[in-house]
């Protein structure tokens, strides 16, 4: 069973051990431009749930892709 990732249910350095365990060992993230420690920082500090990120980041996606 998966542990919850909510704010709730985690301290702060579960959610950095979190967001540490997606950045890939060779952060192959530079030719995207995604910097996931600014994109999360909101879900680290316990500001914003990963979802609600989420949801706005594929929101500015959608928005982008139809300009």
């Amino acid at each position: 069973m998966n542990k919850s990732t909510l704010i709730k249910d985690t301290t702060k350095e579960e959610r950095i051990q979190l967001i540490k365990s997606w950045v890939p060992v060779d952060d192959g993230l530079e030719d995207c431009g995604i910097d996931l420690w600014s994109m999360y920082k909101d879900y680290i500090d316990g500001k914003k749930e990963i979802a609600e990120i989420n949801a706005e980041f594929q929101s500015e996606y959608i928005m982008e892709e139809e300009r």
